[in-house]
């Protein structure tokens, strides 16, 4: 399995420590799967990743660094959740999801796309007189494989 930086893993155990939780060897195989992941993974997908994880600690270690902002669980139209790394640990991306069979690909937009969609949520909120902080986008449709 691929290691995941240093830098990104003294990040990690700086944000547990900050919230009173230890960066166990658990946690740290967790970090280090969804570090080299193509994508956001189901939980059976990290523990093929990861075999040396339980089961049953996975998920508990991937709740923890849920709620301590390490992880993002994201919940779509398929009987899993998928988790990957908060996108303040990686970089900004989006997201294709596939109607059919689940999979989820992380997408990154050219600067300039990124830009003109900044702009026009940024006009949006502020006619809403709403403040915004981030986004996301998913874009749903079939992938090549589901498509034949």
């Amino acid at each position: 399995m691929p290691s995941a930086n240093p830098e990104l893993h003294r990040t990690v155990r700086d944000r547990l420590d900050q919230n009173d939780q230890r960066y166990t060897a658990g946690r740290r195989a967790v970090v280090t799967a969804l570090a080299g992941a193509d994508g956001p993974v189901t939980l059976p997908e990290l523990i093929e990743l990861a075999p040396e994880l339980a089961q049953s600690s996975a998920y508990r270690n991937l709740a923890v660094m849920e709620d301590v902002g390490i992880v993002s669980r994201l919940v779509h139209t398929t009987e899993h959740a998928r988790y990957e790394l908060a996108e303040d640990l990686t970089e900004h991306h989006h997201h294709l999801i596939c109607e059919v069979c689940g999979t989820v690909r992380d997408i990154t937009l050219t600067p300039s796309l990124e830009r003109k969609l900044d702009t026009a949520f940024d006009e949006l909120a502020i006619g809403e007189g709403f403040v915004l902080t981030h986004h996301a986008i998913d874009l749903y449709g079939r992938c090549a494989r589901c498509q034949d």
